[in-house]
């Protein structure tokens, strides 16, 4: 799977929206994700609104491309699902996948971590007026590329460690 290989953080985004298909797609593959008991713990906010995204920008110091960006997705965790402790570490895949699907797809996106800080996941929820049960887990900012980089190897065999 090349992307893999090919995936980076990508922060600045064209002026173009995100075609309702590939949102599709986008979140198709989060929700494809492994999950610890399949509790799929995730609620997903899809936001195109520029100001929403303007506002979201401002709910953490790294968030700032938000307010250029065509896309972003909120992803969110029930606070109340069977097996809470395995909660971020599910919602954590589904990101990882949806960044995949990104970059098979043409996009470009940036993975914003928001819990477990508090204050920006009351910010979040705030903007969003999410519902009670849930908690901002974190935003990935999404679009077409206006910029092109290269993923760096960070393969390392000193972090490898062999019990044969």
């Amino acid at each position: 799977m090349k992307e893999i290989f090919h995936r980076t953080s990508i922060r600045k985004y064209e002026k173009r929206k995100v075609e309702e298909d590939k949102i599709k797609r986008l979140l198709r593959a989060a929700m494809a994700a492994p999950s610890a008991g399949n509790q799929q713990p995730w609620e997903f906010y899809v936001v195109a609104a520029r100001g929403k995204l303007e506002q979201l920008s401002q709910c953490s110091p790294y968030a700032r491309m938000l307010k250029e960006a065509p896309l972003g997705i909120v992803v969110c965790c029930q606070k109340d699902c069977r097996l809470p402790d395995y909660a971020q570490i599910d919602c954590s895949a589904a990101v990882e996948n949806l960044l995949l699907e990104a970059d098979f797809l043409g996009l470009g996106a940036v993975w914003l971590g928001i819990a477990p800080l508090e204050d920006r996941m009351k910010a979040v929820g705030e903007v969003l007026e999410i519902s009670p049960n849930l908690y901002a887990f974190s935003i990935v900012a999404c679009g077409y590329p206006a910029e092109e980089k290269t993923q760096q190897d960070r393969y390392d065999e000193t972090r490898i460690h062999y019990m044969n």
